[in-house]
């Protein structure tokens, strides 16, 4: 993955390409995110932690439910703010009235809002204060499908736009998305997966050998059963190879919402499917198995792709949002989301061609070496920090306000 080198991204070799560390030590931090039961948590958790060391104070804002998550044990202070998951007139007014007050009373430097509905709900609480933090936003998602879903999306992405001062986003489509509405493109956001030692070979072999089918090719997924994650479309293209010899064993390990329709689906089909649940041996599982299979209909910078780049696993994934810039074009074989064909025809490929197989892997490894680390996602971070609030400076020239710049605000 070739690191970017605009706003807020960090400079060759992964280290901070603005700011000295005397720019950031003496700031005050404020994240808020909405509900999470998944990748924005733990990446925020993350920031949080890793920006503690480095900064004056973090504060994280959220519902309880995400605090318990992920903030239970850290340097970081939480503190809950009820922000729905969905439009709820009474309780985002509730939201950002709690927002407002808290807000004001820790006068942080700097809110880093994760999502469009904190980022909005963020940027009304802060409509007001004479002395308002710089506000910046990350968006982690693209709109949910649905008109009622596509027109909530849109009403939140136009507040962010106007009224954060950066926006960063973890896809180019997000971010081209975001720049057609005027917002201040802050750069790519970098959401790596955990760092973690590769999993030993007793390891792998155990992870294999549970999974039973000896013999058979594994054809393996990884994430929470939800409709973005396209595990539908693989069931539908496992039906076009149950007349080989052995039948390929789909694995999908993780839970979600969708588990019992799955299950259901997988029955009608006379499919036999591993249904892993949660597992603590994924990058374990990763390895062992013969193809590594992301059929979503939309991610960022999935932790399925990173952590499957990083066991050298042939990789058959959607050809949207985030996952072409990490796979490349030699690091997986990309396919239209949505067409089961095109995906039980490329895992095929994969099964029948060793050689197709070990180019495959050989790439995903070498991508691997150029993915960014936590170390990089928290040197990009506070670089937009540090300049985000050189631009308050007293003195310092604003080079782009919120859509009324200085309406009400005293600038730093």
């Amino acid at each position: 993955m070739t690191r970017r080198q605009d706003a807020g991204s960090p400079g060759p070799g992964g280290g901070p390409a603005g700011p000295a560390a005397e720019r950031v030590s003496g700031l005050r931090v404020a994240y808020v995110l909405g509900t999470s039961g998944g990748g924005t948590g733990a990446h925020v958790a993350m920031l949080a932690g890793a920006c503690a060391g480095q900064v004056a104070a973090v504060t994280v804002y959220g519902p309880a439910a995400t605090g318990q998550r992920f903030f239970r044990r850290g340097p970081a202070a939480f503190v809950p703010v009820e922000i729905a998951d969905r439009p709820r007139p009474a309780r985002d007014a509730a939201a950002v009235l709690r927002l407002r007050r808290l807000l004001a009373r820790a006068r942080p430097d700097v809110v880093h809002a994760h999502g469009l509905r904190a980022g909005a709900l963020a940027a009304l609480a802060l409509a007001w204060p004479r002395r308002a933090p710089a506000l910046l936003v990350t968006v982690h998602n693209a709109p949910a499908t649905g008109r009622a879903a596509g027109l909530a999306y849109g009403t939140l992405a136009r507040i962010v736009a106007r009224r954060a001062d950066a926006v960063t986003c973890v896809s180019g489509d997000l971010a081209a998305r975001m720049r057609r509405l005027g917002a201040h493109d802050g750069g790519r956001a970098l959401v790596p997966a955990p760092a973690a030692a590769p999993p030993a070979g007793p390891d792998i072999a155990a992870a294999r050998a549970s999974l039973g089918g000896a013999g058979r090719p594994v054809v393996l997924a990884a994430g929470r059963l939800a409709a973005q994650k396209g595990f539908a479309v693989l069931l539908d293209a496992a039906t076009r190879w149950q007349h080989r010899v052995p039948v390929p064993l789909v694995a999908i390990a993780g839970d979600g919402p969708l588990e019992g329709m799955l299950r259901a689906r997988a029955r009608a089909g006379g499919l036999d499917v591993a249904f892993l649940g949660q597992r603590g041996d994924v990058p374990a599982l990763l390895a062992a198995a013969d193809v590594v299979v992301v059929p979503s209909q939309w991610e960022g910078q999935p932790l399925a792709v990173q952590e499957a780049l990083r066991a050298g696993r042939p990789i058959v994934a959607s050809r949207v949002g985030g996952i072409p810039d990490l796979t490349g074009g030699d690091g997986a074989l990309l396919i239209p989301p949505g067409d089961a064909g095109a995906l039980a025809s490329a895992v095929l490929a994969v099964l029948d061609d060793p050689a197709l197989g070990a180019r495959l892997a050989a790439a995903a490894r070498a991508r691997a070496g150029a993915l960014p680390t936590p170390a990089d996602a928290v040197a990009s971070v506070l670089d937009c920090y540090g300049r985000l609030t050189a631009r308050r400076a007293p003195g310092a020239p604003e080079a782009r306000g919120r859509a009324a710049p200085g309406q009400g605000r005293e600038q730093r």
